[in-house]
């Protein structure tokens, strides 16, 4: 449980949902409180000019990991950006909490990561387990997509009049990075015992790509329709527009898995949790559009 002299500590903290993890804290905890670890001090002086604690740590180098969690009692693992190699980095990470006596860590695992059909979700599951086997008490936070993954696109679907995709007509109840953050956060301060919940996290209004097509032409007064393409004609055309291999056939992937609904939760977790409707679709895509 939460109080004023728990102290919490962010992974990841200088990536963007790191960042606004961070900035929810701030709005009802001490800076004196929160740690951030990042990897490299230099590129993170907006934390410290918040009053933060940041300090220099790396997943996947052990050493630099226990000096960051000497005294912390919540911690919040934010998932490794490097896929392939999220669970080696994951078990250091779980290593050191327990060498350090955490007495709650948090993760940010994938929804319905236990029956999901996407390639992602291996290595949360991997995760998962090594958590249970720490018996560090625990709290999973299986967060949806990013609404800003899809909107991200948008400029490019307005400047050709389509929006790309393998989704079909699944229904992807995605949510904006803020929205997420909020949630970690709301769980890192609870007064509640929160050791051993699991929340499946998304957003409050499942869409198509097809809609949110409709959307962003809606915004920008310009035609855009959605044309649904196979895994590999996707994957193709975004490795045309200049993503490398892996990244295309994991965004491939998802899309495939979406038309499955690996991407919809109607159980409004996450709303509950952080007191608030979750951001809009509209809301995302006229900041993409800015």
């Amino acid at each position: 449980m939460f109080n004023q002299q728990t102290r919490i500590l962010v992974t990841g903290a200088n990536g963007k949902l790191g960042q606004l993890v961070i900035d929810s804290l701030l709005k009802t905890t001490s800076p004196t409180q929160i740690t951030a670890t990042v990897r490299n001090a230099k590129t993170s002086t907006e934390l410290s000019a918040k009053g933060v604690r940041v300090i220099e740590a790396d997943y996947a180098k052990p050493e630099t990991l226990d000096k960051a969690f000497a005294g912390i009692d919540h911690l919040l693992l934010i998932s490794s950006s490097e896929v392939g190699q999220r669970a080696p980095q994951h078990q250091n990470v779980i290593n050191a909490a327990k060498r350090a006596g955490v007495k709650l860590l948090a993760y940010t695992s994938i929804l319905h990561v236990d029956k999901s059909p996407l390639g992602l979700a291996e290595e949360h599951l991997q995760t998962e387990a090594a958590i249970r086997a720490s018996g560090i008490p625990f709290v999973l936070l299986r967060n949806s997509w990013y609404t800003e993954n899809y909107a991200a696109s948008a400029k490019t679907a307005i400047a050709r009049g389509v929006f790309l995709g393998a989704a079909g007509h699944g229904k992807i109840a995605s949510a904006a990075r803020a929205d997420y953050a909020a949630a970690a956060a709301a769980v890192l301060t609870s007064s509640a015992d929160q050791a051993g919940r699991i929340y499946e996290l998304a957003g409050d209004e499942p869409y198509t790509l097809s809609q949110l097509a409709a959307e962003i032409s809606r915004q920008s007064g310009k035609p855009v329709a959605y044309e649904n393409l196979t895994e590999a004609d996707f994957k193709a055309a975004l490795i045309k527009a200049g993503l490398p291999e892996h990244y295309a056939a994991l965004l491939a992937d998802s899309d495939t898995g979406a038309s499955k609904g690996a991407l919809f939760d109607d159980s409004h977790q996450l709303g509950k949790l952080i007191g608030r409707p979750t951001t809009p679709l509209a809301t995302v895509v006229a900041e993409a559009l800015k």
